[in-house]
């Protein structure tokens, strides 16, 4: 059992929060209404049909959309995310389904995509070369405390990676900068058996290490392996917070669809 599951919800503050998220497209509601809780140590997963809001919903938690109306906290405290960046800076990271990572750059240097590292004194502040050297020590260090060990070379270009390997690079860069949470969506999907579970194990170990994640999946064996919770989404509302330990799957793509209530 989680360690979490021992302690009530109204004992722990959430690390991220939403009240009353409302976004909408012109006639279109996007979310009408959506509160939202990730607690620390947690996985939470959020379901939902096409169309229910899962993707306007983490938009608006990581800065890619702003809200209508509503309010972010966290660790208790509101925020306000214009742009993803805003979202990163506070230590929120996204793997998104299409990864962004570039084929021809090394495991290394796609772990430091954006964030590179500068050489210390004058070749880093004024001719601005990177520091290759220790950028590969980092990222070989953060494979490792992952626990990732078919990426034994942080030289290999990720074009040359399977796609289980290229997801677990992208993971281990959310999990290297996002100190607060991380967030993955459908990161199993294009993926095999094998592949997914190793993805599956990484999530896991995220939680381990005290680093709340939110998934997006619809992967139903995939969402009770691994979620403490469940937040599933419906018409653009929360239709329920499940656990696997309270609800089926059966129960879940019921409540999912409408054909029961929570």
């Amino acid at each position: 059992m989680n360690p979490i599951e021992r302690t009530s919800d109204e004992q722990r503050v959430p690390v991220l929060s939403a009240r009353g998220l409302v976004k909408t497209y012109g006639h279109v509601v996007g979310l009408d209404g959506v509160s939202l809780d990730l607690y620390p140590g947690e996985v939470l997963a959020i379901i939902g049909d096409n169309g229910a809001g899962k993707t306007t919903l983490i938009k608006c938690l990581t800065g890619a959309e702003i809200p209508d109306d509503g309010e972010l906290r966290l660790d208790g405290e509101p925020v306000h995310f214009r742009r993803p960046q805003d979202a990163r800076d506070a230590g929120i990271e996204t793997v998104y389904q299409s990864l962004a990572v570039s084929p021809a750059l090394d495991v290394a240097a796609n772990m430091y995509l954006g964030r590179e590292l500068r050489r210390p004194g004058i070749l880093g502040s004024m001719l601005r070369l990177i520091d290759t050297k220790t950028m590969r020590e980092n990222a070989k260090a953060e494979l490792r405390e992952l626990g990732i060990s078919t990426l034994q070379d942080v030289t290999v270009p990720i074009e040359n990676l399977s796609g289980g390997q290229r997801q677990a690079v992208a993971v281990a860069r959310a999990a290297a900068f996002g100190s607060k949470v991380v967030v993955l969506d459908e990161p199993t999907a294009a993926l095999g058996v094998r592949e997914s579970n190793q993805v599956l194990e990484l999530i896991l170990r995220l939680r381990d290490r005290g680093i709340p994640v939110i998934l997006i999946s619809h992967n139903m064996p995939h969402v009770f392996d691994v979620a403490d919770r469940i937040h599933i989404q419906r018409l653009g509302k929360r239709a329920a917070t499940i656990t696997p330990q309270t609800h089926s799957m059966t129960d879940a793509v019921a409540i999912m669809t409408g054909a029961k209530a929570a």
